[in-house]
């Protein structure tokens, strides 16, 4: 797993040797921000369920102003420091080793990108929607990318969600990337 683009490009990155983290793969990831390319300088992104922090990396490297990361794991918080470390863009990060609830409580500002990659199994995307709503945390400009292989549980839950609309919604092998954002009021 390496940095794409952008001020970091090229740098491997360490990863998480365990059953419960699955990166999101190189060829995803690139999709996913070759989508978001225009809209990614001068943001502040939301990394959770960070994993390695590939995402939010890659984010910073590409011209976000900050980044927050979040893992419940204090393996994958180390890994999530020593990768920032090894970019060069630790300055810019706020990491959290909480679960996600009390790291979304503890964000003050607004975000523009918000990564959610929880593992599979767990049914936690539309929960943290819910409390990123709850706490202020969303513009009308704020974008939300979940990453799933449970697309139709997750579709079928944000359709439930008046606040959040879908975007766009891809595929790439057994991961799907839901693409949200808030309704115009």
């Amino acid at each position: 797993m390496r940095v794409i683009s952008g001020i970091s490009r090229g740098t491997k990155l360490k990863t998480i040797e365990s059953d419960t983290t699955r990166p999101t793969l190189d060829r995803v990831k690139e999709s996913l921000f070759n989508i978001l390319q225009n809209k990614i300088k001068g943001t502040v992104v939301l990394d959770l369920f960070a994993g390695s922090g590939a995402l939010g990396i890659e984010a910073l490297s590409r011209g976000a102003v900050k980044a927050y990361f979040c893992d419940k794991n204090p393996e994958a918080v180390k890994v999530i420091k020593e990768n920032l470390i090894k970019t060069r863009l630790l300055d810019k990060a706020i990491v959290f080793n909480k679960d996600y609830l009390e790291a979304i409580r503890k964000i003050k500002e607004e975000l523009s990108i918000v990564f959610l990659d929880p593992p599979y199994k767990l049914d936690l995307a539309v929960k943290a929607i819910n409390e990123l709503l709850k706490n202020n945390l969303l513009t009308n400009d704020s974008l939300i990318i979940i990453e799933t292989d449970e697309i139709e549980r997750d579709l079928k839950e944000i359709n439930q969600l008046e606040n959040i609309e879908i975007v766009d919604t891809r595929k790439y092998g057994r991961a799907n990337l839901v693409l949200l954002k808030r309704k115009r009021k």
